[in-house]
């Protein structure tokens, strides 16, 4: 395969538009789309979806993956003593607030690039080549992935009675406990899409939400809020997906990641 293609695709899908691309790559956007239609041509599949922003079609998102796994390799083939590899990662913020980050803390070396999402959603970033590695509620395997599940994080019903309090309109965390204790989620909803801030809003009054149990059984202790189902609990299990190639950085990190969640997770 053409480096000089691929890098050109790579570059397009990064910035979103080929005029980006071209100066990123010090290049006329003629030059870009030149490239990008004999990939295109050698491949025999349309790559990037001509939109604002650009996208990588299904076929261009192998390549995206293909793109950056080459990167990798190059950069821990050329700068592992200087600067290492900048890793990519996307993580719930739950697990990002709780026990991941002792994870990269024990892989001394790689640059890395946290994104966080919902746990039913980090594996997208997997499929569009956005990451490396994920910690993901799906334990189905992303084709290229290596999947091992790592346990469960428990969340707490914690807060005031009534309105609920959801992270982000992805969160379905709330609704999925009220399913499990046979109730309706029928209240009133607000929306705090912050890790800190969610917790802060129960510990104010603003209602009730599902609380990581490192986080929730400390508050229940120090009397900043109560229970609201005693005893009741949501297990949700975690996976950690990454990409299929013999790289020490993700060889290093995967093991320090089991490390952490055998420590944390149930």
């Amino acid at each position: 395969m053409d480096q000089v293609q691929l890098a050109t695709f790579q570059a397009v899908i990064g910035t979103g538009s080929f005029e980006a691309a071209a100066r990123q790559l010090h290049v006329t956007p003629s030059a870009v789309s030149q490239r990008i239609k004999a990939l295109e041509s050698s491949v025999g599949q349309v790559l990037v979806r001509r939109a604002k922003p650009c996208v990588a079609t299904p076929a261009g998102e192998a390549l995206v993956r293909f793109a950056g796994q080459v990167e990798l390799l190059e950069r821990e083939a050329l700068a592992q003593a200087r600067d290492g590899a900048r890793v990519s990662i996307v993580v719930n913020a739950d697990s990002l607030d709780t026990w991941f980050l002792p994870a990269l803390a024990a892989v001394p070396g790689p640059a890395w690039e946290l994104h966080t999402d919902d746990q039913d959603y980090t594996a997208d970033l997997l499929r569009s080549g956005t990451a490396m590695a994920a910690v993901t509620a799906e334990h189905v395997a992303v084709q290229g992935c290596r999947l091992e599940p790592l346990g469960s994080m428990r969340y707490l019903p914690v807060g005031k009675p009534g309105p609920m309090i959801v992270y982000n309109r992805k969160d379905r965390l709330q609704h999925r406990f009220l399913e499990s204790v046979g109730q309706a989620a029928d209240a009133p909803i607000h929306y705090v899409p912050a890790a800190a801030a969610f917790v802060e809003a129960i510990r104010l009054g603003l209602g009730w939400g599902m609380v990581p149990e490192q986080h929730a059984r400390a508050d229940i202790a120090a009397g900043r809020y109560s229970p609201i189902f005693p005893d009741r609990f949501l297990d949700v299990p975690l996976y950690w997906q990454y990409w299929k190639i013999e790289s020490a950085v993700l060889r290093d990190l995967t093991a320090a990641v089991r490390n952490a969640a055998a420590a944390a997770l149930r």
